[in-house]
């Protein structure tokens, strides 16, 4: 799959491209049902709330077949290539949820400020694919985006390790406030199977989730292959350290997988 050219000055502009409905709601679907699955297990992979919600699960495409799929599906992989000029490894993959009611916020931060200062990522040559697993509203803790922001390079940040139960560097109010009075604030919002990929230096946040709605969303974090990272300080489940580049599978990989859940459902 390959971006138009009004979607790729799109993203240099903006930092970031919003696709609605590029996967069917069966696709979706069958995958939220495997994330349900994935956070009802006892694993160290995946991180909770202070409630006991589920927060992240990492690694999912090294456990689960359906999610195995999705790290190596065309829709999310042939995008980054093009945007990026080369073959890909998967540097990060987690599935976040943002529970109803329960889901806690993700402050303001940049991800390649952590993939430089925790991972040593030489350059920010890598950048998240999202894939929404449930409609995102305006009202479920939706990403927030400032536009623009991937301008600006890497900003100063501190180490959060207080505020949630995910460890992250985040950045001031002051900067926060300076870069949305001139950029603004977006919200991509849409139904379950719209993607979502943003630049690894755009700034962006998540609100809590008080709303009666789960909200989850699949993160591909894809880095280019000759800009692999430096430091293993962190798990090898959250920061991977095998840089073989990804074979994309067919674009109807999913088809086998949501046939076998209609039959199962069937029954």
């Amino acid at each position: 799959m390959k971006l138009s050219d009004a979607d790729l000055a799109r993203f240099d502009e903006e930092g970031f491209v919003f696709l609605p409905g590029l996967f069917s709601r069966d696709e979706a679907q069958m995958l939220m049902e495997e994330a349900q699955a994935i956070y009802a297990q006892d694993r160290e992979e995946v991180w909770r709330e202070s409630s006991g919600a589920a927060r992240t699960a990492f690694a999912a495409h090294t456990y689960s077949e359906p999610f195995r799929r999705i790290g190596r599906h065309p829709r999310l992989v042939e995008p980054v290539e093009q945007l990026l000029g080369e073959q890909l490894y998967m540097h990060q993959f987690k599935i976040n949820a943002k529970a109803a009611f329960d889901g806690e916020v993700w402050q303001w931060h940049q991800d390649y400020g952590t993939w430089a200062r925790d991972d040593g990522m030489p350059e920010p040559r890598a950048m998240n694919i999202a894939l929404f697993l449930e409609d995102v509203t305006p009202a479920n803790g939706p990403l927030l985006f400032i536009p623009r922001s991937h301008r600006e390079g890497v900003f100063e940040a501190g180490h959060d390790l207080e505020t949630t139960s995910y460890p992250l560097w985040t950045l001031d109010r002051e900067t926060v406030a300076s870069l949305a009075r001139e950029g603004g604030v977006e919200a991509p919002v849409g139904p379950a199977g719209s993607v979502v990929m943003f630049h690894g230096n755009l700034v962006h946040a998540s609100p809590a989730n008080i709303s009666p709605f789960s909200r989850t969303i699949v993160y591909l974090s894809l880095c280019a292959v000759s800009n692999h990272i430096t430091k293993f300080t962190r798990k090898e489940w959250i920061a991977h350290r095998d840089f073989t580049p990804i074979e994309v599978l067919a674009d109807d990989c999913l088809d086998e997988l949501v046939a076998q859940r209609r039959a199962a459902a069937a029954e």
